[in-house]
């Protein structure tokens, strides 16, 4: 008896077992950080963003900018989910992409080339739009209506922003040209800084400006709170909690520090004395300009963008003033940082300069010449597409508002309500 036992437990042990398919599963740790930089991202659209633009406004229209602000963020989270993210990322041509996830279906557990399912991937890619559909509301604060607004925001989001998403990020014509930007100096800062002076320009001067705004404190406020959310940009785009998530974050901080200081020392030579609100413009304008290269430059080659980017912006400030009512900075800070920031890229990512250097046969001139061309599309597809939506838009809801209310200043005529009760 015991050699029949033998051999049918030597006959188990032999035996082939099925092979079950292994679901590939998502790196809880890299989700988990995926989902904290969305969150930090919309933080710096909603508070952020809404602090900073009331406070560089008339008290009048501080309500009425703030409360645009969170209709925009709330009209491009829709029509993102809607058919903004499928346009962008689903797969399709070089020009946009496909209609596989509207409405967000057919989402992935695990894409190619991401530890994080598709979904916690979505929201931080609508973070990244809300930053860019947002910033253009404080260029033309106090002049244009809310329900402006929420019919323009879906329209700049389907024609303007998810276009370009796709051909820098999503496997588009620009990224097969060579075009380098890693967390949206160009796609995001550059992107919404032309589309607003389109606006700024369009709409024209407020008939009462005023320069500093009713509240700086908001707007360091807004600032800082910009500060940190920003960060959730360079650390998502490493797209997991990895080492280069950790330098893209200490670059980001390093270079809007030296933003600060550069831009607090050329208002001391230029004016005699350093804004506050001065110090938070330099800082977001080095974290524009360090969006392109977070992770792919040294500590001193971040500290350097952040100081130029700053210098060239202080400048540009002084020097359309006089040409563009942009009432929150935002083709000045963002639009000329952004570009800053795309351009010194080639040149800051050098070995030589502690950067990571280029991949395959790319050479210093020819990624130079990619970027200039990347910087000239975006410019000229925000501008055009920009003026394109809004006069779309107008032709149904008037873009400025009346003189009358205006002057009466739109928290009251717009909404019944005031920035500050003091009874």
């Amino acid at each position: 008896m015991r050699l029949p036992h033998a051999l049918l437990i030597f006959l188990a042990v032999a035996a082939p077992e099925p092979v079950f398919a292994q679901v590939a599963a998502a790196d809880s740790g890299d989700t988990g950080w995926m989902l904290l930089c969305a969150l930090l991202l919309l933080v710096a659209a909603l508070p952020g963003l809404m602090l900073r633009h009331g406070g560089q406004v008339n008290v009048r229209s501080a309500l009425s900018v703030m409360a645009q602000g969170a209709a925009v963020a709330a009209m491009a989270s829709i029509v993102w989910a809607l058919a903004g993210y499928s346009l962008a990322y689903a797969p399709g041509g070089s020009w946009i992409g496909g209609g596989a996830n509207l409405l967000l279906a057919n989402l992935g557990q695990l894409p190619d080339g991401l530890t994080v399912p598709e979904s916690a991937f979505v929201l931080f890619q609508l973070g990244l739009a809300l930053i860019a559909a947002c910033l253009p509301v404080g260029a033309v604060a106090e002049r244009t209506p809310i329900g402006w607004w929420i019919a323009f925001a879906p329209l700049w989001l389907l024609l303007v922003y998810a276009p370009l998403a796709h051909a820098v990020w999503g496997g588009g014509w620009l990224a097969e040209l060579g075009v380098m930007d890693f967390a949206g100096a160009l796609g995001i800062h550059a992107l919404a800084g032309f589309s607003a002076l389109a606006l700024a320009l369009i709409v024209g001067r407020r008939r009462e400006r005023g320069d500093a705004g009713h509240a700086p404190v908001l707007s360091l406020a807004g600032g800082a709170l910009l500060w940190i959310g920003l960060s959730g940009a360079v650390g998502g785009w490493a797209r997991g909690a990895t080492d280069d998530a950790a330098t893209a974050l200490l670059n980001h901080h390093f270079a809007a520090c030296a933003g600060a200081l550069g831009w607090a020392l050329l208002d001391k030579l230029l004016g005699g004395r350093s804004s506050a609100t001065g110090v938070l413009s330099g800082a977001l304008a080095g974290i524009a300009a360090i969006s392109a290269s977070a992770a792919l430059v040294g500590t001193g080659g971040a500290m350097l963008i952040g100081l130029i980017a700053a210098i060239v912006c202080r400048i540009g400030a002084g020097a359309l003033a006089r040409w563009v009512d942009d009432s929150a900075g935002i083709f000045v800070i963002h639009g000329l940082g952004g570009a800053t920031g795309a351009l010194l890229l080639p040149v800051f990512v050098l070995p030589l300069l502690g950067g990571v250097g280029f991949e395959g046969n790319i050479g210093l001139t020819g990624a130079l010449v990619s970027q200039i061309i990347g910087l000239a599309v975006v410019a000229l597809w925000a501008l055009v597409g920009s003026a394109i939506a809004a006069l779309i838009v107008s032709v149904v809801i008037p873009m400025r508002v009346s003189p009358e209310a205006e002057a009466e200043g739109l928290d009251a005529r717009q909404h019944g309500q005031q920035s500050w009760d003091f009874r």
